[in-house]
């Protein structure tokens, strides 16, 4: 019996030590990982709380992602319909493709990835452009309009011109950014942020355990990004943030400012007083393309626009008549921002 008794002792005395050993895991913080790298011709930061690093996983959806939507890549799915070759796009692309329509006809054309042949001709594109005439403009505006592209039922693109030419440079990448996000859902991670070119999604707290603060750059005439001074903090979570700005891509010709915001509607670079649009949606590919319609449209149809949308938070940096900063905000921008 008192054998017995010690080795029911010594089994109740090791499970116990298993319960403990399991609660001390369980209740040890997992830590946060931070990743980085170039991808895109920019550079990507992610942080998320995991016990393991996923950069090895994260890279190849990025490259994947890359074949799928980048116009540099010569055997990418969009380089290839803008080549005119009878293929059914990828998920990727189908899914850019549709919500760009949506973003389209909401904004009345200021959004519009049909815009390719414009920005290559005012080189902001992927090929190399020289300065257009007005003619240039003209029969170029004749190919340009997201009323003459679609999906066909079986998912192939179909254009009124086979010169048309898409580019979703002002959406892809907030699309890249929620593709990750979606890649780091799937793991069940609840904590993270994932920035790409600073187009950002950030889920539940960060590594102090409180909202993610994400930075506004002050609109500087500065094209080597050498100066980094925030206009205002925001402090965010479960949200897609996104910002278009006309001050660091541009040129001058005979002294004149020309900014790579191109108004797709007229065929010519916005000369607004707009100088960053930063948009707050639930997802980064909306506020994506929503930040670049709102460049398009200018201070006032913008205000309109984002105000008459509940759904959509947006802060405008722009310079007065003095041509001193000003900054207009919504509404609801107003709880996420430290600094008014």
């Amino acid at each position: 019996m008192e054998k017995k008794a010690q080795r029911n002792f010594l089994w109740v005395a090791l499970l116990a030590l298993g319960t403990i050993g399991i609660l001390a895991r369980h209740n040890r913080a997992v830590p946060y990982q931070t990743v980085s790298g170039l991808i895109f011709g920019t550079v990507y930061n992610i942080t998320y709380q995991y016990d393991s690093n996923l950069k090895a996983e994260i890279e190849a959806e990025l490259k994947r992602f890359d074949g799928s939507l980048s116009p540099f890549n010569d055997t990418a799915t969009i380089t290839r319909i803008n080549r005119n070759e009878e293929i059914i796009p990828d998920t990727f692309f189908t899914n850019v493709f549709r919500r760009s329509m949506e973003i389209s006809r909401e904004t009345q054309g200021a959004f519009d990835i049909t815009i390719a042949p414009l920005a290559n001709a005012w080189g902001f594109g992927f090929k190399k452009g020289a300065f257009p005439d007005s003619a240039m403009i003209d029969s170029l505006l004749d190919i340009t309009g997201y009323p003459k592209v679609s999906l066909s039922a079986d998912g192939k693109v179909i254009k009124q011109d086979s010169r048309i030419m898409l580019s979703c440079s002002a959406v892809a990448k907030g699309y890249a950014v929620d593709v990750i996000a979606q890649l780091l859902e799937k793991k069940g991670i609840g904590n993270f942020m994932v920035d790409i070119g600073g187009e950002v999604v950030v889920r539940g707290e960060n590594p102090k355990k409180s909202l993610w603060r994400i930075g506004i750059n002050k609109p500087i005439d500065d094209s080597l990004a050498v100066n980094q001074e925030l206009q205002t903090i925001l402090q965010v979570t479960d949200v897609g943030i996104a910002t278009s700005g006309n001050y660091r891509n541009y040129y001058y010709k005979d002294g004149k400012k020309y900014a790579h915001t191109i108004d797709p509607r007229t065929g010519y670079p916005v000369q607004h007083s707009i100088l960053s649009a930063t948009v707050i949606a639930r997802d980064c590919m909306s506020a994506d393309a929503y930040a670049t319609a709102f460049m398009v449209m200018g201070l006032e149809e913008a205000e309109r626009f984002a105000d008459s949308h509940p759904d959509l938070d947006a802060c405008f940096i722009y310079a007065d008549e003095k041509g001193e900063l000003r900054m207009f905000y919504t509404k609801g921008m107003d709880k996420y921002m430290t600094v008014k």
